[in-house]
């Protein structure tokens, strides 16, 4: 038997994905708003960013660590909030909660993951997130908070980039919905990729874990567009640990979420899935970078495919980052293997691009923008 594929790069990992995932499940990991020009200008955005190698510099040594509020994370990246990441591999959440344990790094635990909030922070030693949508009239999100906090969560990460879901025309043609539905369509799609098929047999068709109880429901395409600045006091009020709101591009807006008291914000575009539109949120990050100053949590997601891309945030302003689709690409195309192998990966393409830009750590990387 030959040996399982390895998984060296990003391009690695989503091309075992395709090979391994029903069209409809590769679509929905993959996909974008719109005509995905968002997701490629940001990705030429980042191509963009230079950096300035430096040489007789003593490298030997590199520490990949950083300050995380008060703690050390061993990594400088970690996991980005996903929905239902069991539909990747049955393992998925569990594989991903373990990285984050190993290394002491977050967890983001999405409000639609595939297992239930209080397993998923045991299984990442308390290293999780809890990522939170405004949804309804608030009373469900409320009773949400209160349960995170009742589990243990020291971190609330508030998205509010998704007052509606945006049309993602792949989806759509492939009549991909949550909560999850087969039809006649994807019965066949599933049945040509019998290895996915027979491990969600086994494990069990993915539920929005976190609804599984009394007085819990969940609808994808329900309006989250009542969230204003009367709910962020509210929630503010309401939650004792640090509130990150993620989803932030405006340089007004940022400034006016650091007045209102949260904690730290988060640069994000979704991953391109929401405005297709939007300005490039790598360009975005240096932005609100400099009208923030150097002392406020400022963290990033959106395109980070390599571990050059990872230094190039830091360089542009970020205190940590977050990888969303690399790591369910990984989990998809290798299991768990591949997911460890796409970690280490990641983590030796930063220590040897700091090498490379005279550098030893992850600080003041600012001036190393060529």
């Amino acid at each position: 038997m030959p040996p399982p594929p390895s998984i060296h790069t990003y391009d690695d990992a989503r091309r075992l994905a395709r090979r391994r995932l029903p069209r409809m499940v590769f679509d929905y990991i993959d996909g974008t708003a719109g005509d995905g020009h968002g997701q490629a200008l940001n990705a030429q955005a980042l191509a963009n960013v230079r950096l300035m190698p430096r040489v007789l510099v003593n490298v030997s040594q590199r520490d990949l660590s950083v300050p995380l509020f008060g703690e050390v994370a061993g990594l400088p990246f970690g996991t980005a909030p996903m929905a239902l990441c069991n539909l990747a591999a049955p393992g998925a959440d569990r594989w991903l909660a373990a990285s984050s344990a190993r290394h002491k790094v977050p967890l983001g635990v999405s409000t639609i993951s595939s297992t239930p909030m209080e397993q998923l922070i045991e299984w990442a030693d308390g290293h999780a997130w809890f990522q939170l949508y405004f949804s309804g009239d608030g009373s469900q999100t409320f009773a949400l908070i209160d349960r995170a906090h009742a589990a243990g969560y020291r971190h609330l990460v508030l998205t509010l980039d998704v007052p509606e879901v945006a049309r993602r025309p792949r989806d759509q043609r492939n009549g991909f919905t949550m909560p999850f539905r087969i039809g006649a369509k994807q019965f066949v799609d599933f049945a040509m990729h019998p290895r996915w098929s027979l491990g969600q047999l086994f494990a069990g068709q993915p539920q929005m874990a976190n609804f599984q109880m009394p007085g819990f429901s969940f609808n994808r395409t329900d309006s989250r567009g009542r969230a204003d600045w009367a709910v962020l006091q509210q929630l503010r009020e309401r939650w004792p640990g640090k509130l990150i709101i993620k989803g932030v591009l405006s340089v007004p807006d940022a400034l006016a979420l650091r007045a209102a008291g949260v904690d730290a914000i988060q640069v994000s575009s979704h991953g391109g899935r929401q405005l297709d539109a939007a300005p490039p949120p790598i360009a975005q990050l240096r932005a609100i970078r400099q009208a923030l100053g150097p002392d406020f949590a400022l963290f990033y997601d959106s395109g980070l495919r390599s571990g050059e891309d990872v230094v190039k945030a830091y360089a542009m302003g970020a205190n940590f980052v977050f990888l969303g689709r690399p790591m369910q690409y990984a989990a998809a195309g290798g299991g768990e293997r591949g997911l460890t192998q796409w970690w280490q990966a990641l983590a030796d393409d930063i220590s040897i691009t700091l090498a490379l830009i005279g550098r030893t750590g992850m600080r003041d990387l600012g001036e190393c923008l060529a």
